[in-house]
């Protein structure tokens, strides 16, 4: 919203002085002879330069100029608040709408994904809904891959289970049985299970080097 400060180029709080100047050199600038090509442009510009001055040179004037725009512009930025509050308000009806109708399309497309239906009938049941194509090619491609990894997990699952129930062993209770006969029998024999390398000295470095020793020992005696 143009001001007659804008239209001199000078601020709201210009002294007279600064609109005075601002004037001269706006109106040497717009001026009809020095705007040869373009006069009707360069006129209206030059008679708003002058209207401009007219009031803003006139203290009294601009004194209630001030007042009068000030209350308009009040008036106005009450008006723009309004109306920018209304606008936040439909974008978010808009949205919220948009946002219900999008989970509606995802929850029906999951539905028909749950009873088997590939990408393909998701797709069409979408647009047979009146949901938009890019908009339903998209929900379709997201559930159906959805729906894919949901069932590889579960083979993932049971193929874990099935695997660890395959590889638990088994001990076979005759098996055990035998075992513990045999234990017992072994701990009641009063036999010395001696290995021969505890047994015999000769088999053993150590008892063949005594023997050797003792050899040494009569050859001097003797």
């Amino acid at each position: 919203m143009a001001t007659l400060y804008d239209t001199l180029g000078v601020h709201a709080h210009a002294t007279p002085d600064e609109i005075k100047r601002a004037y001269r050199k706006a109106a040497m600038k717009w001026h009809p002879d020095r705007n040869a090509g373009a006069e009707h442009v360069a006129r209206a510009t030059f008679q708003e330069i002058k209207d401009a001055y007219a009031i803003l040179s006139d203290a009294a004037q601009r004194k209630v100029y001030d007042a009068v725009y000030a209350e308009q512009m009040r008036g106005w930025e009450a008006q723009h608040a309004r109306q920018q509050q209304a606008q936040a308000e439909r974008e978010a009806a808009a949205r919220a709408a948009d946002e219900a109708a999008y989970a509606e399309m995802v929850s029906l497309a999951m539905r028909f994904a749950d009873e088997g239906h590939n990408r393909d009938v998701l797709f069409g049941v979408l647009l047979g809904r009146q949901c938009e194509a890019r908009r339903a090619a998209q929900i379709a491609d997201s559930v159906a891959a959805l729906q894919a990894s949901r069932r590889e997990a579960e083979k993932g699952v049971a193929a874990a289970a099935t695997f660890e129930a395959s590889e638990t062993p088994e001990t076979p209770v005759a098996s055990t049985q035998a075992e513990a006969a045999a234990a017992k029998d072994e701990a009641a024999s009063p036999v010395n299970h001696a290995r021969p390398e505890e047994t015999s000295n000769d088999a053993h470095p150590l008892g063949a080097l005594s023997g050797l020793w003792y050899q040494f020992l009569n050859g001097l005696r003797l």
